[in-house]
């Protein structure tokens, strides 16, 4: 059985579960007794992919990369990752152990370095990579914070992505009610799960923004076109039989946003990545890519709460 670390809120509204020896993952957010997230019966046991329960974590490249190669530098590197159709996918750290820094009541912060904690990882990507991330259990619900650093003597051309299954079933009844709201305006060509590069606008029928019906969405695509106010993009859940809204919002790190309906129907996952999915084909910051200098960093944000009328 893998670790499990539990986390409260100091009024003990909300429970958080992370499991640091499968990539650090958030795989349980209780509020007021009212699940949040979606985990396989066997996640712990790692009996479940990795990639389909709580909170992966995606690094150096979130979705799937145009093959299982990557050339940087004049340099090509073999992924060893396979999607099933010859595509590496997600990156390296989300099925992988980290190491804690932090453990208090309501705080839990992990660390996972290449060169420390998968070495073999160096000879797959073109630098050494530092990635932290720090789970902060609030009244309603929890703040995430996510920080990458280049501690390499080489560029560290990478892309980041959170892959949350949110539960559409916030009280008793079956979720078929349950509307999904999330502010983006384009929706991005797909040819065998990889963007083409070609964007397209929403029609009005296909709009997320002003909510659509969970028992109407069949879905595994990507977005962008976000709406940020203050810096904020906020979509959410409303489980309207249970009266309950679970709100999910993250910074403008992530232009990109993936939204996806697993074949169980009984979550939804909203993905902002700061990376469109086979974006390392393209343009070296045009789609997204971020490179770090030696020493440089960046940081993510993001937050899921119950609202505050329902977490009483």
């Amino acid at each position: 059985m893998n670790q499990s670390i539990l986390i409260k809120s100091a009024c003990g509204k909300t429970e958080a579960k992370i499991c640091p020896t499968r990539g650090f993952n958030l795989y349980s957010l209780l509020v007021s007794g009212t699940e949040l997230l979606w985990a396989d019966a066997g996640f712990l046991a790692g009996e479940a992919s990795a990639s389909g329960s709580g909170t992966p974590i995606l690094f150096p490249i979130p979705g799937r990369l145009n093959g299982k190669t990557y050339r940087y530098g004049g340099v090509e590197y073999d992924l060893e990752s396979d999607d099933g159709n010859g595509n590496a996918i997600h990156g390296f750290v989300l099925d992988r152990p980290w190491r804690l820094l932090e453990n208090s009541e309501s705080t839990i912060v992990g660390e996972f370095q290449a060169s420390v904690d998968a070495p073999e990882i160096l000879k797959q990507w073109p630098s050494d990579f530092i990635i932290r991330c720090r789970y902060t259990a609030v009244a309603d619900g929890i703040n995430a914070q996510y920080e990458v650093i280049n501690p390499d003597e080489k560029e560290l051309p990478c892309g980041l992505g959170t892959h949350a299954y949110f539960r559409v079933v916030l009280g008793e009844n079956n979720g078929s009610d349950s509307i999904i709201s999330c502010p983006v305006s384009e929706r991005w060509i797909l040819e065998h799960m990889l963007a083409t590069g070609e964007v397209v606008p929403l029609e009005a029928t296909e709009s997320f923004a002003n909510g659509a019906k969970f028992s109407e969405l069949q879905l595994d695509d990507v977005f962008s076109g976000i709406t940020f106010v203050d810096g904020r993009a906020a979509a959410s859940i409303e489980d309207v039989s249970a009266g309950r809204t679970m709100r999910y919002s993250w910074d403008e790190a992530c232009e990109i946003c993936v939204i996806y309906t697993p074949p169980h129907r009984e979550a939804i996952c909203m993905e902002p990545y700061t990376l469109v999915p086979g974006g390392l084909a393209f343009d070296t910051g045009e789609h997204g890519l971020i490179v770090l200098r030696p020493g440089e960093s960046f940081s993510h944000a993001m937050e899921i709460v119950l609202d505050s009328s329902d977490a009483q």
